[in-house]
């Protein structure tokens, strides 16, 4: 039981970087009865409907379907945003047609924490693409997925080895970069919002290579904007029975902003010792992982005394449905088909790329292949995934990209857009971000596995 609780939260760290089954969509809820499903989506036209496609034209696709590998390590985290998030798009867009009459037919890759490897493999002989899925190991598939020419349009992306790797498009931000996502927003927090924290600056993050490696980023790019670091802790990636030890630390140090890396749930522990200490943060950094009502439910006794703010590195918040129509939809689609579940970070990463890859396997019409979605998804020079996120030039590496934050506050009636300034739409863009002058490793390649992109077909 140890292990297994140590497993967790390991997973849970490594997805700051940031049963196997067949899931048929809209057969298991609506599909072709009641009224006609319009295939809009948000500002996009037509991204699913009927049409006549006739051929077998690719591994994973025949005349009335396509086979998608998902992948989650939900049979070990328990975590179904991603199955959700599948499960609600995969119904809706079957419903109003599928992608030119073809169905989408979601093949469950559980990874079950250390099974990516086998996974892959299977998804190697079976599916057409990847699309909407995570794994907190993603490294240990990559090239495997390279070598069997797979593409993928994945939710998030954890790894430095698949951060980036070819045959992969993403517009979600992670620490695994080679440049820091976030420092636009921690310069909003140590020179805009709370100026007076820059003099004190602390970092505590789960005793494991990944997030060490995380903290070593952080501190750079801080130390770089003109912060100063007096707190810098590891806490058992497994989490303690009692946060004092650390809270009293923190207020001897007189720490006044403070970035957690782990499980949010030991940051509900953290701060409420904190708050029952009487001290008082000026900010806390509670990573875009901690978008979700669980995190409210958990923390719901020190919400008002401290400031929690997470960036949603340009993905749309759910508050700003009254003015984008994609927000709203996406809220709609969920009260249909998954009214019990929870609407995360996770899963709004995970519907934009799903929105992606049916915009683009639309318009490659019946001959549909990898080479044709692929290509005519890198064609998106300003991607919003009909208006889920910030624009992104998919045609670029996102390295070299001027980007967008958007700021969420944590309070008692919810999460709530923060007084951040945006300056477009619910963003703040056009910040660079901080790139690192140490080498934390590199994306996988084609030439890695002895492959170009001539080979994709």
């Amino acid at each position: 039981m140890k292990s297994h609780r140590i497993g967790i939260a390991l997973l849970a760290i490594a997805l700051l970087a940031a049963g196997c089954g067949r899931e048929g969509g809209a057969s298991e809820t609506e599909s072709t009865a009641g009224p006609a499903v319009s295939g809009n989506f948000g500002d996009l036209s037509g991204i699913c409907g009927p049409g006549s496609a006739k051929s077998a034209s690719a591994q994973g696709v025949t005349a009335s379907e396509i086979e998608i590998g998902m992948f989650s390590d939900i049979g070990f985290t328990k975590n179904p945003d991603f199955v959700d998030a599948a499960k609600v798009f995969t119904s809706w867009c079957n419903a109003a047609g599928g992608i030119n009459g073809r169905k989408i037919v979601t093949n469950l890759r559980d990874t079950n924490f250390m099974e990516v490897r086998q996974r892959m493999l299977e998804s190697c002989r079976e599916d057409f693409f990847l699309v909407g899925g995570s794994a907190a190991l993603d490294g240990l598939g990559v090239k495997d997925r390279l070598s069997c020419l797979l593409p993928e349009f994945p939710a998030q992306v954890t790894a430095t080895a698949n951060t980036g790797s070819d045959l992969q498009l993403s517009a979600g931000a992670t620490v695994a970069e080679n440049v820091d996502p976030y420092s636009g927003f921690h310069d909003w927090l140590i020179k805009d919002a709370h100026p007076n924290s820059a003099e004190s600056v602390g970092i505590i993050v789960g005793d494991s290579p990944i997030t060490k490696v995380m903290s070593d980023k952080f501190t750079e790019s801080l130390t770089a904007s003109g912060a100063t670091i007096t707190y810098s802790d590891l806490y058992p990636a497994a989490g303690v029975s009692d946060w004092t030890p650390y809270a009293q630390s923190i207020k001897a140090r007189n720490v006044r902003g403070l970035i957690f890396l782990g499980d949010f749930r030991y940051l509900a522990k953290l701060q409420d010792v904190l708050t029952g200490m009487d001290y008082r943060l000026d900010w806390i950094d509670a990573n875009a992982n901690s978008y979700n009502s669980t995190y409210l439910d958990a923390t719901k006794s020190s919400l008002a005394a401290q400031n929690n703010y997470v960036d949603l590195s340009g993905t749309t918040p759910l508050d700003a449905a009254a003015k984008v129509t994609a927000v709203q939809q996406v809220r709609d689609l969920f009260e249909r088909y998954a009214p019990d579940s929870d609407i995360t970070f996770q899963v709004l990463r995970a519907f934009q790329a799903w929105v992606l890859f049916a915009k683009s396997a639309t318009a490659c019409g019946d001959n549909l292949t990898r080479a044709c979605v692929y290509d005519t998804a890198r064609k998106e020079t300003a991607w919003t995934g009909g208006g889920l996120q910030a624009p992104v030039d998919l045609s670029r590496p996102l390295a070299e990209q001027t980007r967008c934050f958007n700021v969420q506050k944590a309070t008692p009636d919810g999460w709530k857009t923060a007084d951040f300034a945006p300056n477009n739409g619910a963003f703040r863009c056009g910040f660079t971000p901080y790139a690192y002058s140490k080498d934390f490793g590199k994306p996988t390649t084609l030439a890695d596995v002895g492959k170009t992109m001539n080979d994709l077909k």
